[in-house]
C-alpha cells in the first residue's frame, strides 16, 4: 500500500514514522510512504500557500491551487468535478485531515486497509480553502473531537492505525482480532456492539498486594474468554457507554 502525505512540514515525519511497526512494514515493503512538500507546487517567488479568508476572519487559509497541483501530479491526472464517488482513481482516497471532518475510527481504518493509496492532505492554519474538500479531496476526516494546530499528527496516526492491518504487517495476524472497537453481537440496544478491549494481566502473579485475577491462571480457557467478554463490556459501559447505545 501507498501512502502519500501533501504537508507544509515534510521533515515532521522523519520521525513518527520511522519506529516499530510503520518502520518493519515500510523495510518489508509492505507499504511506501512518500512525503510531498506543498510548497514545491507553488508558483511565486515566496512559495506561498496560505491566504486571508474572503469576508474577514482570524488567521490565514491554505489556498487551493497548490492543493490541486499537488494532487493532480500524484494522481496523473486533472481532478474534475465529477462527484465525490467518482473522484480519484479505484482503490484511491484523496483525505483532507481536518478538525471538521467525520470521525476517524478502527472500522474507517479497516475500510482505507483495502485500498491500494491513500493520498492525506494535511491542513494547516485557520484551515483550508472549502473548494478542497468540495472538489478535490473524496472524504474529510477528524481524529477527534479537538482540535489540533495542523494535521500532521492526524496523518501519522491514520497511517499507524492502517498500517497495523494489513497483512504481514504484525508478527502475529491474531493480534487485531482482539482490540479495542471490535464488533460483538449479543450486548447492547442494536443487533451488535463495539467493545473495548479486555484487561490484560502479566508477571509477577502478585504486585502490591494487588494479585492476578485467579481466572486467568486457571487454565480453563472457556472461563477465561467469558470473562475477557465480561470485563470488556463492563470497561466499555464505564469509559465510552456510548459505544452501547447507551447515555454516558
Amino acid at each position: 500500500m501507498q501512502f502519500d502525505l501533501i504537508t507544509i512540514f515534510p521533515e515532521f515525519f522523519s520521525g513518527p514514522l520511522d519506529h516499530g511497526i510503520v518502520r518493519r512494514a515500510r523495510e518489508a515493503g509492505i507499504v511506501q510512504i512518500r512525503v510531498q512538500d506543498l510548497r514545491e507546487f507553488t508558483r511565486d517567488r515566496h512559495r506561498t500557500v496560505d491566504d486571508r479568508p474572503f469576508g474577514g476572519g482570524e488567521g490565514m487559509l491554505l489556498k487551493p491551487e497548490p492543493l490541486f497541483e499537488a494532487v493532480e501530479k500524484l494522481l496523473g491526472e486533472s481532478v474534475g468535478d465529477a462527484g465525490q464517488e467518482k473522484r480519484g482513481q479505484p482503490g484511491t482516497a484523496v483525505v483532507l485531515l481536518s478538525a471538521a471532518g467525520r470521525l476517524f475510527t478502527q472500522q474507517t481504518a479497516r475500510r482505507y486497509a483495502k485500498l491500494e493509496r491513500l493520498i492525506l492532505i494535511c491542513g494547516r492554519y485557520e484551515g483550508v480553502d472549502e473548494r478542497v474538500a468540495d472538489h478535490l479531496a473524496t472524504e474529510e476526516m477528524s481524529v477527534g473531537d479537538y482540535v489540533l494546530s495542523g494535521g500532521e499528527l492526524p496523518a501519522a496516526i491514520v497511517v499507524d492505525a492502517v498500517t497495523r492491518l494489513l497483512p504481514g504487517a504484525l508478527g502475529n495476524e491474531a493480534s487485531t482480532e482482539n482490540e479495542s472497537f471490535q464488533d460483538y453481537q449479543g450486548v447492547g440496544r442494536s443487533r451488535g456492539a463495539t467493545l473495548l478491549d479486555f484487561p490484560h494481566y502479566t508477571r509477577p502473579a502478585e504486585y502490591r498486594g494487588w494479585k492476578v485475577p485467579e481466572v486467568l491462571i486457571g487454565g480453563n480457557h472457556a472461563e477465561v474468554a467469558k470473562w475477557r467478554k465480561q470485563k470488556a463490556l463492563e470497561k466499555t459501559r464505564r469509559n465510552r457507554p456510548e459505544l452501547l447505545g447507551e447515555n454516558g
